[in-house]
């Protein structure tokens, strides 16, 4: 194979050079909806709970939402039906990343502000490099900085903040990070079906699985929802599951871990600004501190080798 491409030594450059453009974009954009469309879903929970929806119920209408309009579109595009092991695979998948991650941020939202629970699910990129390099793919030098420099910004932001007084909420947040990197790190290891039919098998069954603790915990609406409720949780389908959940799929399949879980430090800095601009929330000098560093280590990390 390598004889016969070498033998025309220009007629290849043309298509790899658009291969290479089409996949810079592709990841660019995922990047920037991790960054700053999941950032913001911190602020749209919040109203959805505040606006009169109970936490697992609302998780659960969401990706079961989310996961049947995806699932019906890749089926009707050809897409074939994952196999029992694959539907076995994303079930495990999604409890690990819906369920145990994002199960964790509903629940501690309920009393810890939107700013501060994204403020702690910013060390998933921690716990992914540990995980990681059990697995044997330690983090590079530049990444290692990163997530060191990453690490100071979430302290530095978390100054002044009090969760105390919520003891379920504070345990609730330090099992959901262990459990989204545990799970973005086997992911690549299972059967999952293909593409984003195995992100949609996952929301499918992480939302059986929120309706059935949902039912068991006895959640039941005890008021007619708000307009804006109800619309936040359709921005929570569309752009926070629909668009940037399969985003984090193709980052988890296609780059490091490292880079893919990076969007934990812009996140902590986005749902602060929004809710100091929409929720009340102030903003400390501390807290602009962290900025710059929060945005320096992503620039590290996204610079380091894929």
């Amino acid at each position: 194979m390598s004889t016969i491409t070498s033998s025309i030594p220009t007629a290849t450059v043309p298509a790899d050079s658009t291969t290479a453009d089409t996949n810079r974009g592709t990841l660019y954009f995922c990047l920037f909806a991790l960054y700053v469309i999941w950032g913001s879903t911190y602020l749209a929970i919040h109203w959805v709970l505040e606006g009169g929806f109970p936490p697992f119920l609302m998780a659960g209408l969401r990706y079961m939402v989310a996961g049947s309009i995806l699932y019906t579109v890749l089926r009707l595009r050809g897409y074939a039906n994952p196999s029992a092991r694959q539907w076995g695979a994303g079930a495990l998948i999604g409890f690990l990343l819906l369920v145990g991650g994002n199960g964790a941020v509903v629940f501690a939202q309920q009393w810890v502000p939107s700013g501060v629970v994204a403020i702690v699910v910013g060390s998933v990129p921690l716990w992914t490099a540990l995980f990681s390099g059990l697995f044997g793919q330690w983090p590079g030098r530049a990444e290692r900085w990163g997530l060191g420099i990453g690490f100071c910004g979430l302290v530095l932001l978390n100054l002044g903040s009090d969760m105390s007084g919520h003891l379920w909420a504070v345990l609730a947040l330090l099992v959901g990070p262990l459990s989204w990197a545990f799970g973005s790190i086997w992911t690549r290891r299972l059967p999952m079906a293909e593409g984003l039919m195995s992100t949609a098998t996952q929301m499918l069954t992480g939302g059986v699985l929120f309706l059935l603790i949902s039912f068991g915990a006895g959640e039941h609406l005890t008021t007619l929802p708000t307009p804006r409720a109800l619309l936040s949780l359709g921005y929570l389908i569309v752009f926070g599951s629909l668009v940037a959940f399969s985003a984090y799929g193709y980052l988890l399949r296609n780059a490091r871990p490292a880079l893919a879980t990076s969007y934990a430090y812009v996140n902590p800095m986005v749902a602060v600004l929004l809710g100091t601009f929409l929720a009340g929330e102030s903003l400390s000098t501390w807290g602009f501190l962290a900025m710059g560093a929060i945005l320096g280590s992503v620039g590290l990390i996204t610079r380091a080798k894929r």
